[in-house]
């Protein structure tokens, strides 16, 4: 689990259960009036009316987020069949409105199957991706008509949960760079009554869960009243799916003069550490397996 330095600096991810109404930044920003630390930052936006997991990565971690960013999630939503918005969700400004008393649960179920594998997204027009250097949602903002290409995305698994017309809760574990509002607007297309994303709830970031959470509202208290490894993850769980290389001495202190060190076999991203136990950064294995190259030296935690 993640320690705290006597000099007062915080190390770790908290897991935030985000509040409706905050931006991920806003929650950021309180953290680290929490903490008083400047070290901070989230890994993966959630949109202001969604809630769920915010991972937040304090001091050291913040040099893990990375790897963290490339993990699947999974979501809790809601759809509401036969309203569309320009945003795909309720923040947006109402385009259209269809009778979808005719819509059936088998209807829903049969639309969902087709969405689930690999596929090409076309990304909300209100969101935060960059096109030519600029903000989409900017962009859309000043009138501007855009083109915005599809990105392959992968949905691992999605399945109807209930059905209360025209509501459909629905449950989607993807990869990352999905956009369940998109998936809104295009299984409403599918169904032909359009839908919108009436609301969501993320409930897994790579390992962490939902079950887990902190509520923003409760974590001064525990800060103040807790020991920092009972509510914070260590650093490294942001590459808890890695092999993992362990380093005796001399090779251990050559690898905190930023030098190769010698491994029998590790490919590709690897975690490190001392016969302690001690967390000392993130290396790469070069193509013959027989060296890690050091990535990211720690010596902090």
């Amino acid at each position: 689990m993640a320690k705290r330095k006597t000099r007062g600096l915080y190390h770790g991810y908290l897991i935030i259960d985000k509040p409706a109404g905050w931006t991920s930044h806003d929650v950021v920003g309180r953290i680290r009036r929490i903490l008083g630390e400047r070290r901070a930052g989230h890994a993966g936006t959630l949109d202001p009316a969604a809630t769920g997991v915010l991972p937040i990565a304090v001091g050291l971690a913040t040099r893990t987020v990375e790897y963290l960013s490339e993990a699947s999630k999974a979501y809790r939503a809601e759809f509401t069949f036969g309203v569309t918005t320009d945003s795909a969700d309720g923040d947006g400004v109402l385009t259209s409105v269809k009778d979808a008393s005719q819509l059936a649960e088998r209807d829903v179920v049969a639309a969902l199957a087709r969405f689930e594998g690999e596929q090409m997204q076309v990304p909300p027009m209100h969101s935060a991706i960059r096109i030519d250097g600029e903000r989409l949602y900017e962009r859309v903002r000043r009138g501007e008509e855009v083109e915005v290409p599809p990105r392959p995305v992968t949905i691992h698994d999605i399945h109807l949960e209930s059905w209360n017309p025209p509501v459909a809760r629905v449950f989607v574990s993807c990869s990352k760079g999905t956009y369940i509002r998109s998936l809104a607007r295009d299984i409403g297309q599918m169904a032909g009554t359009g839908a919108y994303m009436s609301n969501l709830v993320r409930v897994r970031t790579g390992p962490f869960t939902l079950e887990h959470a902190i509520r923003l509202d409760e974590l001064e208290d525990l800060v103040r009243e807790c020991p920092w490894e009972r509510i914070a993850a260590h650093p490294d769980i942001a590459l808890s799916d890695r092999p993992a290389l362990v380093l005796a001495d001399p090779a251990a202190l050559a690898w905190r003069q930023g030098k190769n060190v010698e491994s029998a076999g590790a490919d590709g991203i690897v975690r490190v550490y001392d016969t302690n136990g001690d967390w000392l950064g993130v290396g790469q294995g070069d193509d013959s397996g027989a060296f890690v190259r050091p990535l990211k030296v720690v010596s902090e935690v």
